[in-house]
Order: structure tokens, then C-alpha cells, then sequence
């Protein structure tokens, strides 16, 4: 008996240790204390200042106490992964338990696909039908609150898979939305700014550019770069740091924003040809096709100038300042927050950013209330906190202003128009930048690549990432070679992944089907292999 006391004590310290070393911001609340529960790719800053404000502002209106329990598995991908698959786990127990329901595909696959609509008359229901119409009626969650950051295009997926209800904060607050002066618009500049059904609200605003270490540029003797073209220098050959757009949703963003300029331009071109005899509709579609072209093209290139493709897209600013790399393509907020990290006494930084010429959308950052949230009476309090004068300031004006954050300037742009009145400038860490006049330089046609986001990330990842080795040797050997005309137009070749291919196969293999996934990158990869080894074997032959 007394030999296996040992092994007790080991089991014990195996199944307790976790528990007792956790950090005490981990543990459940204290007694008396309540637990907001919210998922966000925000980074710590913004969580320390918008935590702290909330608790302050709960505790002043009620009395009680509350702690703001952030969670933080990665970006956005990793978010919806994993609020995707605590649904399912929650539905199954619910259908099963709950309903007394025998599971199934058919049910998996459709209690939370938006494409699937409950008739009138339940008793018709199909079985995808059933299930469908049980979760939205139902009260599953995910046992999370909300789910507060990451772009528009994410929060309108979770709305439409049901996951995210109506928090009531619209309708109660009609004054605040509408296209009246010193309201948010629910659409700017092609960008939903709001959900109609109330299911997710942008807090604050976001555009996408360039962030740049000034050092790196007078190393490599380059201007600083304005446009996304500007990227594809040959003079940034192993110098560009990017994120890999299958795992970080911004960076995929910009990359949209790159290919929606190039259609643009194309676009405007076309039409400007006074003897074009093709409809506007006809000139339009060959416009995009065109663009989407010149866009492939424009990214292979830069992607070939990457010195590595991170899973972070937070890891992009602080390496570019670091001079690890000399530019970066970013969201705007991590290029200025960085960049004020590193500000000098003399208000100089070696790290700067600028919204890509012509080339960038103005959306939002969105906050939404989860179904089923174990605390909404609280969660509806923080929605209309972070919508509040007091929070919105918070992302944009300077420390140690009134109002400001405490510890960290967040060098966000805040949603609401009234904030950007001339009285503020003084207290803003950005008194130059007003979102709602950048709007008026690029609008977002969302039809021309908004079915294609996933579609772009995939093409940017068997093109660049896959095949790097590939892709950089190539490269190298037209730039020693001085872009010889042949090998250059082999390399340049997209036409494996050209617009109608992305809108179709692609599209079609990307549509859950995970052997067709893996089947179509293998042999897109192969072919760009293949591609990028014959245009460097032209290029050596021309030396």
C-alpha cells in the first residue's frame, strides 16, 4: 500500500497543477463578482484600456463589480474555428438531450448554414430544415459573450451562420445610424459599416497601407513607398514582411484592397475609350477580368520580394521597425501603434505608415452579441459602452487627455463622425486623418471580390507561399538576368488561377470539401513550381 502513495500523489499534483498555477486573471471570478466573457483578436493594449474603463463605468452605474474575461485563442481564423466548433458540440447536446433527435450529417451540415431557410409550415420542414429552424430558435451558445474586433467580413459570417442575434443597441438608438450629418452610415464607400438586423455594430474604423522602417529605406537607397506597386520593386527582393492570408483575415483584406484598385483602374480605363462599343455592364466584367490579372501578377511579385510569411499579422510592424525587414503591407492600427511605441523624445520614428495611395476601403472593426450568452444583460451594457463618447475616445485621443486612455495612446480612429469635429484635433493622436474624407479617394465594389475572399487568400498561398523556394529563385534569376522578355512573361503567367477559374473551380473546391482543397492546391502548387523553375532556367539562359 504504501508504494502506491507516491503514484497518488503524482496523479493528484498531474490533475490539480493546472489548476492552481493558473494566473489569478484566469481563475473565476471572486465572490460578489461578475464575469464578462469576450473573444477578440484586439492585441493587450486595447484590452488593458477598454477592460479597466468598463469595470470603472459598471461599478459607478451599478455598484457591482465586474471583471472583463478576455479570450484570446489568435486572429480572426483561429476565432471562428473555434466559436464555430463549441456551436456544434453545444447543438448536438441540444438536438440529442434536449429534443431527443438522433444525429446526423444532414444536421451537422445545416443547423448553422445561412443558406438554408425554415418554411412557413414546420411540418414541411426538410431535415435540414429542422434543424435549421431548431437553432435559431434555440438558445445554444458557445459560452462566450461577445465577440468584440475583427474586420466586417467575419462578423457578417458568424451572423449568417446564427451564432450572433440582435443586441437591441440599433433600435434603440435610431439617432446614432442613418445617412444624416454626424450619423454612421450603414454603407461607405462600398463597406458595411452596420448589420441591419442588429446583429453586429462597427466600433471603430480601419484602412490598410504600409508600414516602413526609414532606416532600412536609406540602407536599400528607396523613396518611401506610396502605392501597393510600390512593393513589388525588385530593390525589396527579401525585404518585405507579410502574413500569411489563409490565417490572418487583415492581411487577406489588404490584399483584396490591392486587387480592388487594380480592377478599378482598369475599369476607368475602359470606360474613358470613347469608341468602345461594349455595353457599361460588358466593359465592367472585362475591366475586373483584367484587373484581376494585373493584381496576380502585382502579388506574385511582391509575395517574391517576402523574406517570410508569419501566422501573426501583429508580427509585420514590429519586425519592420525592428529593420529585420524594410516594409510590411498592414491594417493602419498596428503601423501607428507601433510606430508610437518606438517615438523618440524628438516626435521622430523610425517606423512610419501610410494608407496605400488610391488603393484602400475605410471599414470597421464590429462588435457582436453572441446566442446564448451566458451574461447578455451585461454584454448588452458593454455594446453600448464601446458605442459611447467616453469609450470612443479612447481609441484615438493622446494619454493623459481628458477622457483618454491611461497607459496607451491605441492610435485608432473611432466610428462615430462627431469625434472628428475641429475642437478635438488637439486632443487626438491623429488630428490628420479623418476616415470619413479618405472614404471619398476608393470605393469597395464588393461584387467584384467579395465572393472571392476566401478564393484570394488560397490562390495568394499555392502561388507564393507553397512554392517560395521556387518562386524567390526565380525571381532572383530575372532580376541578375535584367528581366529578359521571355522569361519574364513565363513567370508572369496567372492564367492558372485567372478570375473566371477563382470564380468557378476554385470557388466551387474552397466550398467545404476539404479532399477537393487539398487536391486543387496540390496541383496549383505543382504547376507554379513547375512555372517558376522553367522561367528561371530562361532567365539564366539569357545571361
Amino acid at each position: 500500500m504504501k508504494t502506491t502513495w507516491p503514484l497518488l500523489l503524482a496523479l493528484v499534483a498531474v490533475l490539480l497543477g493546472p489548476i492552481l498555477l493558473r494566473p489569478k486573471q484566469e481563475r473565476g471570478a471572486p465572490a460578489g463578482e461578475r464575469a464578462l466573457v469576450i473573444i477578440t483578436p484586439h492585441n493587450e493594449s486595447i484590452r488593458s484600456e477598454f477592460g479597466r474603463a468598463f469595470e470603472a463605468q459598471y461599478f459607478a452605474k451599478t455598484g457591482q463589480r465586474v471583471r472583463v474575461d478576455w479570450r484570446t485563442p489568435g486572429g480572426t481564423s483561429e476565432i471562428g474555428r473555434y466559436v464555430a466548433s463549441e456551436y456544434l458540440a453545444a447543438f448536438q447536446n441540444h438536438w440529442t438531450h434536449t429534443l431527443g433527435k438522433p444525429w446526423s450529417k444532414a444536421v451537422e451540415s445545416s443547423f448553422d448554414n445561412g443558406k438554408i431557410t425554415p418554411g412557413k409550415d414546420p411540418a414541411q420542414d426538410t431535415p435540414e430544415q429542422e434543424a435549421r429552424r431548431a437553432f435559431l430558435a434555440s438558445e445554444v451558445g458557445c459560452k462566450i459573450d461577445l465577440f468584440f474586433g475583427g474586420g466586417a467580413y467575419d462578423f457578417q459570417q458568424q451572423a449568417k451562420a446564427g451564432r450572433l442575434v440582435d443586441c437591441g443597441f440599433i433600435k434603440a438608438h435610431p439617432e446614432l445610424f442613418g445617412d444624416g450629418a454626424g450619423q454612421i452610415p450603414q454603407t461607405l464607400s462600398g463597406e458595411t459599416f452596420w448589420d441591419p438586423q442588429g446583429r453586429w455594430i462597427g466600433n471603430v474604423v480601419s484602412s490598410f497601407g504600409i508600414c516602413f522602417n526609414t532606416d532600412s529605406l536609406t540602407r536599400l537607397g528607396l523613396p518611401p513607398p506610396v502605392r501597393w506597386a510600390d512593393l513589388a520593386d525588385p530593390r525589396y527582393v527579401h525585404e518585405i514582411a507579410l502574413a500569411n492570408p489563409t490565417q490572418s483575415s487583415s492581411v487577406n483584406k489588404a490584399f483584396e484592397m490591392l486587387i480592388q484598385q487594380q480592377m478599378g483602374e482598369v475599369v476607368a480605363g475602359i470606360r474613358g475609350e470613347a469608341d468602345d462599343p461594349r455595353t457599361p455592364g460588358e466593359q465592367e466584367q472585362a475591366g475586373v477580368r483584367i484587373g484581376w490579372t494585373q493584381a496576380m501578377r502585382l502579388l506574385m511579385k511582391i509575395g517574391a520580394n517576402a523574406r517570410y510569411f508569419t501566422d501573426s499579422s501583429t508580427k509585420i510592424a514590429l519586425d519592420v521597425e525592428a529593420g529585420e525587414a524594410a516594409a510590411g503591407m498592414t491594417i493602419d492600427f498596428y503601423g501607428r501603434f507601433q510606430s508610437e511605441a518606438v517615438r523618440k523624445a524628438d516626435g521622430t520614428s523610425r517606423l512610419q505608415y501610410v494608407n496605400a495611395a488610391g488603393g484602400t476601403s475605410v471599414g470597421v472593426d464590429p462588435i457582436g452579441l453572441f446566442r446564448g450568452a451566458p451574461n447578455a444583460d451585461m454584454a448588452r451594457e458593454f455594446i453600448a459602452f464601446v458605442m459611447s463618447p467616453e469609450a470612443q475616445k479612447l481609441w484615438n485621443w493622446k494619454t493623459g487627455t481628458p477622457g483618454g486612455p491611461q497607459h496607451y495612446a491605441l492610435r485608432r480612429l473611432p466610428v462615430l463622425p462627431a469625434l472628428y469635429a475641429p475642437e478635438f484635433r488637439p486632443l487626438r493622436s491623429d488630428p490628420e486623418v479623418d476616415p470619413y474624407a479618405l472614404a471619398k479617394t476608393f470605393t469597395y465594389h464588393s461584387a467584384w471580390t467579395g465572393p472571392l475572399f476566401t478564393p484570394i487568400s488560397f490562390t495568394f498561398r499555392v502561388m507564393c507561399i507553397d512554392t517560395h523556394d521556387e518562386l524567390a529563385a526565380a525571381w532572383r534569376a530575372l532580376i541578375a538576368a535584367h528581366f529578359p522578355p521571355e522569361a519574364t512573361a513565363a513567370f508572369e503567367d496567372v492564367s492558372a488561377v485567372d478570375y473566371a477559374i477563382a470564380s468557378g473551380r476554385m470557388r466551387e473546391a474552397l466550398g467545404g470539401d476539404k479532399i477537393k482543397e487539398v487536391q486543387l492546391a496540390k496541383e496549383l502548387a505543382d504547376h507554379f513550381r513547375q512555372q517558376y523553375r522553367h522561367a528561371a532556367n530562361l532567365a539564366r539562359a539569357d545571361r
